[in-house]
């Protein structure tokens, strides 16, 4: 899920190179992990040696697009699940999902809703608000029941999505509307329309992307907006170092706490708890 800065990308539903900012695979051999961070995997390092003794461990659900899976999920989430859980606030078990907003090209897709009633008002398979909303819904519904729960199942893991914290990956790697304020609300719609899924589930949801990029999708959110109180995942550090300054970053909402800082180390993505001392608010 390695996150590089990058004009905003509209009309190419493209296979995307990684998520959460991964690109490459882990390194050879047999890495062994720090018990004081943890690592976030896909379908990237499918067939790769992870580490072992990570503390926590986020799992892709996705295959790099919103419509895909992992095809290393169960395995990814076995890994996972045997994670140390020694820091205090950050679950063994984390999920993150790919997401987007193709509305701009939704004659090129076969998933852009066509009716029913939102927030928003109705979809009329238009490009708006409300089909927009829809549209998140859609694919957070799709990736919990027919991607996460089967292959929860096949891992031993609870299949049930409340009982695990899930990140809404947001980059420009993925297909979103641009072009002026009005898309930026429509994609703001897309991940509200996620976020209410599975919170209604019962999941705990946070946002992982940069500031950057967070302002080129999406822009400012009010706090009548669901995703306003949401913690964030931050990207963008090369470093450890790097990743415990984020900690002390602005949060991607004003409501949030930023909670975890990521950084690129040997080709694996390795996290940060920016939860210190505090326990984690559910």
């Amino acid at each position: 899920m390695r996150s590089t800065p990058r004009a905003l990308v509209v009309p190419a539903l493209a296979v995307v190179g990684g998520v959460l900012g991964v690109s490459g695979p882990a390194s050879a051999g047999e890495p062994r992990g720090d018990v004081r961070i943890g690592y976030d995997v896909s379908y990237p390092q499918c067939g790769t040696s992870l580490p072992d003794e990570q503390a926590f461990g986020i799992v892709g659900v996705n295959g790099g697009l919103a419509t895909r899976i992992n095809p290393c999920l169960v395995d990814q989430l076995e890994w996972a699940d045997g994670s140390t859980g020694d820091l205090r606030g950050q679950p063994e078990v984390q999920l993150y999902v790919n997401t987007a907003n193709p509305g701009q090209v939704r004659d090129q897709v076969s998933t852009w809703p066509s009716a029913t009633d939102t927030p928003y008002g109705t979809c009329d398979g238009g490009n708006t608000m409300a089909c927009s909303w829809v549209y998140g819904k859609i694919r957070a519904q799709v990736t919990v029941h027919a991607y996460f729960q089967p292959a929860a199942r096949d891992a031993g893991i609870d299949d049930d999505p409340g009982a695990h914290r899930w990140w809404l990956d947001v980059e420009t790697v993925n297909t979103w509307q641009s072009g002026s304020p009005a898309a930026r609300d429509r994609n703001r719609a897309a991940l509200e329309g996620m976020a209410t899924y599975l919170q209604d589930a019962g999941a705990e949801v946070g946002i992982y992307s940069t500031g950057y990029q967070w302002r080129l999708i999406v822009g400012e959110v009010g706090s009548d907006s669901v995703l306003h109180d949401l913690d964030s995942w931050l990207a963008g550090a090369l470093s450890r170092e790097g990743a415990e300054e984020n900690c002390d970053e602005a949060p991607l909402t004003d409501g949030g706490r930023v909670v975890l800082a990521q950084y690129v180390e040997d080709d694996l993505d390795h996290d940060v708890s920016c939860v210190r001392a505090r326990p984690y608010r559910r």
